[in-house]
């Protein structure tokens, strides 16, 4: 034990003095190991830093809120079908489930897809059609003014909610509440502005219109083709499984689904959607790190060649070390030990400059998130260069353990 951990001092002892008299062989011995964990680090962080964005935005959403939207298999765009839900779909849910606390809905329609118009100024927004409950689930709280109310609804008022955005997409006063813009043609009253929300991967979400969603029915008419998305939260001590079950069957009536046919729509939890983010994040994290782990086996290979050179530097002392007694357990110990602090060096340079270009380049584009390197990835790049050292460590490490003593000796 107490002659391990002497190889050990001498094994790290002699790897810094080396680093330290060669810095630039050094650092180029340890390109492809600088290399390969600068890349890993840089995507792991931008992915990360993406992951964690849409993760606390997600936190935003009620947890206990399930959404409701149209699915179209694979089988049925090939042949033209879209599925939908309708805004007779939400009012059948509406009055028929007493199991929700709340249910509310989002209509989108190509009607509006004009844009706003203020005065000389127009912009091409989201412009959606819900109702009061929506701010529950997607937590929409007015910064000025209101938000769309029931009486709104019933009444299919001609009033608007706005994001933040539209103020300065607009030119409109910095409290426009009151103030008329066109939307498809008609005019609208804004009653509200929302609260600053900022952006998610580049899209600006304070960049939307809520209208009343009967008015937005009304002025589509009744052969509106608008999808629905639907939204509800269960009353406490409902049983979820049972609730869901009774609006399968409601949906399958209504959208005449025949025994046998694929649900023509699909459930969603922020639950779900935070596990679908974590699992693309990690597949893209994965195949990027197999793809730069390519540069790690090079860095490696490059670390095995350096040790070998060393051992032939170094097979005097090597064999003046093994005169005085010691082992070639020992000697292999200490090589081992060079080889993974050097790898060790090449891992923490690649660090700092992964760290450094996820930074710049979190800074550089617009909306990007910040930068996040996890404890995890540290402790895995860290690991994985020690790996690398003692598997491209090895061969060197043997071949100065089995070195002859007295041919050592006379080694010129």
């Amino acid at each position: 034990m107490f002659k391990s951990a002497i190889a050990i001092m001498e094994g790290t002892k002699a790897a810094l003095m080396a680093i330290k008299a060669n810095a630039m062989r050094s650092a180029l011995t340890c390109l492809g190991i600088i290399i390969g964990v600068a890349a890993v680090i840089t995507v792991v962080a931008v992915m990360q830093g993406f992951t964690k964005q849409i993760n606390d935005q997600l936190a935003d959403m009620a947890p206990d809120v399930t959404s409701i939207k149209p699915f179209t298999s694979i089988e049925q765009e090939m042949v033209g079908k879209n599925a939908k839900l309708t805004y007779s779909d939400f009012l059948t849910l509406k009055a028929r489930v007493k199991e929700a606390e709340t249910f509310t809905a989002l209509m989108f329609t190509w009607r509006f897809s004009g844009g706003a118009e203020y005065g000389n100024k127009s912009h091409s927004s989201r412009v959606m059609g819900t109702e009061q409950d929506y701010q529950k689930a997607y937590r929409t709280f007015p910064e000025l003014g209101r938000f769309i109310r029931a009486e709104d609804d019933e009444k299919r008022r001609r009033v608007a909610f706005i994001g933040p955005s539209i103020i300065e997409k607009l030119n409109l006063p910095d409290n426009p509440v009151g103030e008329y813009i066109k939307l498809g043609g008609e005019w609208f009253r804004i009653i509200g502005v929302a609260e600053k929300q900022g952006s998610l991967l580049g899209f600006d979400q304070d960049d939307y219109i809520n209208i009343p969603i009967s008015t937005m029915s009304a002025l589509e008419g009744a052969s509106s083709t608008s999808n629905v998305q639907i939204m509800f939260r269960l009353k406490e001590n409902s049983d979820e499984e049972l609730v869901l079950a009774k609006i399968t069957r409601i949906l399958r009536q209504l959208h005449k689904l025949e025994d046998g046919e694929e649900n023509d729509f699909e459930f969603e939890t922020a639950e779900k959607a935070r596990a679908n983010v974590d699992k693309f994040t990690g597949s893209a994290t994965a195949i990027t790190a197999g793809i730069v782990g390519i540069s790690l086996v090079v860095g490696g290979i490059g670390v095995m060649n350096i040790m070998l050179v060393s051992v032939t530097e170094r097979t005097r002392v090597i064999g003046t070390l093994k005169a005085l007694g010691a082992t070639p357990g020992f000697i292999m110990l200490q090589f081992l030990v060079e080889a993974v602090v050097l790898s060790l060096f090449g891992g923490l340079i690649g660090l700092a400059i992964g760290y450094g270009a996820a930074a710049l380049i979190s800074l550089s584009v617009p909306s990007m998130p910040d930068a996040y390197i996890p404890g995890w990835a540290i402790m895995l790049s860290f690991g994985f260069t020690s790996l690398i050292g003692i598997v491209f460590g090895l061969a060197p490490a043997i071949k100065a353990a089995r070195l002859n003593p007295i041919d050592a000796l006379r080694y010129e």
